[in-house]
């Protein structure tokens, strides 16, 4: 199924689905979350819409159905950050994940970036090791008060024509 999975950008209309996609994604950790950053995490349609303006949401869809998994990012001065990623559970495994980050990687590499940069936490079971896997690196533990009162870790990759790229099992 992997190599049937489709990497697009994301239009308005499908605001509904990717606000699904995150709530199913991240309800499972929600004990684990403060309010603010379940909420930072698991943005209404309207928020997502309006983030569309902000940077570039990509998702992945399969044969044209329904959307697997959703990825958004921000351009910062020293960083393309990536805001939010999910993958349905039911898709977990199948390489959605790393086909999303690679969306990400080459709009970074188009537009000059040299760094991509993100937050997780250590209770989304497996994510630290998805994105070793996929070339980032640990940076620092966060405090909960960097991000919505919930602790975490910073990761990066770098990026560019300069950087040898990660091989990624699909």
């Amino acid at each position: 199924m992997s190599s049937q999975i489709e990497i697009i950008r994301a239009v308005a209309h499908d605001a509904i689905e990717i606000a699904d996609i995150l709530v199913e994604a991240f309800t499972v950790f929600k004990e684990h979350y403060t309010t603010a950053a379940f909420d930072a995490v698991t943005p209404s349609a309207e928020l997502i819409v309006e983030r569309l303006d902000e940077g570039p949401i990509w998702v992945a869809v399969s044969g044209g159905d329904a959307i697997l998994g959703t990825v958004s990012i921000v351009a910062e001065p020293e960083w393309l950050y990536i805001r939010s990623m999910a993958v349905r559970p039911i898709a977990q495994g199948l390489g959605v994940g790393a086909k999303l980050l690679d969306a990400v990687e080459v709009y970074g590499v188009e537009n000059g970036f040299d760094r991509l940069f993100l937050y997780t936490t250590y209770f989304s079971a497996g994510a630290v090791e998805f994105y070793e896997k996929c070339g980032f690196k640990r940076g620092r533990d966060t405090t909960a008060d960097e991000w919505f009162g919930t602790p975490g870790l910073a990761m990066d990759k770098r990026i560019g024509k300069d950087v040898k790229k990660n091989a990624v099992g699909s």
